[in-house]
């Protein structure tokens, strides 16, 4: 009797296991495939890009503002600036769409990691799923950085650490070196919703949230390449072509520090 009991134990403690594997691997939702952005969502950012001085909504402290400030637009025309491409948190601050797809294991098929493709001005960046350890303190910051990934029920969650100073905003609001950006990734049938948090110690005084809504591409008018499209620089204006200048504005020297207030009566 007691051996029937042992037996029948074993056998619904094993269901139980099966019950729970079964879940895990449904957890998993597969996010591959082309995925395009309408802009109609925040459309001023997409469009011709936020107003100069903008900061509404930024939990820029001093030193982020002064950073700011000093940006001039016509720092990117420079031809060694033009492709050095855009941290993390601009697939979700960005013009583009993106292609995701998945690597996984050719022995035991386990998913490894995730890839999400770069464009233009959008590096290659990948997902780790296999928990392995992160980069020395002393390694050089790559452009994508490094990111660990966990599914958090049907939501995949990816942190990025370890990646070079850039920018939030069009109009120069800026990212350090020593920013983390968290990004949760959602689909629900052919919607893919994006929610980031970039918290930076250096320029922001608490984290900004930013979400991002993509439709999944089935044409081929909106397709994203997984390889990307190159960059090649150019000079873009005259005044910087071999004049070493970098274009920039001193400390209470931006000329456009009242526009935006001034044009919507702020």
């Amino acid at each position: 009797m007691i051996s029937q009991n042992i037996k029948v134990m074993v056998q619904a403690v094993f269901l139980l296991s099966l019950t729970c594997f079964s879940w895990s691997v449904n957890a998993q939702i597969d996010l591959s495939g082309s995925w395009m952005q309408h802009t109609h969502e925040d459309w001023q950012e997409q469009a011709d890009g936020p107003h100069l001085v903008d900061y509404l909504g930024l939990p820029l402290n001093e030193d982020g503002r002064m950073r700011a400030l000093a940006f001039s637009g016509s720092l990117i025309n420079l031809p060694e600036r033009q492709c050095l491409y855009y941290a993390p948190h601009y697939m979700i601050g960005g013009l583009f769409g993106l292609n995701l797809w998945q690597e996984a294991d050719p022995v035991s098929g386990d998913i490894i990691a995730w890839h999400i493709s770069p464009i233009v001005d959008r590096g290659h960046h990948v997902i780790y799923m296999d928990g392995r350890e992160r980069p020395s303190d002393l390694e050089p910051h790559s452009i994508a950085g490094f990111a660990l990934g966990e599914w958090e029920g049907n939501t995949l969650k990816a942190v990025f650490t370890d990646y070079r100073e850039g920018y939030v905003r069009r109009n120069g609001v800026p990212s350090s070196d020593q920013a983390t950006f968290t990004m949760w990734l959602t689909r629900n049938g052919d919607i893919l919703t994006l929610v980031g948090e970039v918290d930076d110690p250096l320029y922001f005084d608490e984290p900004l949230v930013q979400s991002r809504v993509y439709t999944l591409n089935e044409g081929d008018a909106d397709y994203v390449d997984p390889t990307g499209t190159p960059c090649f620089p150019t000079v873009e204006l005259p005044s910087l072509d071999g004049s070493g200048q970098v274009p920039h504005y001193l400390p209470g020297a931006n000329p456009y520090l009242s526009e935006f207030a001034n044009n919507y009566g702020l």
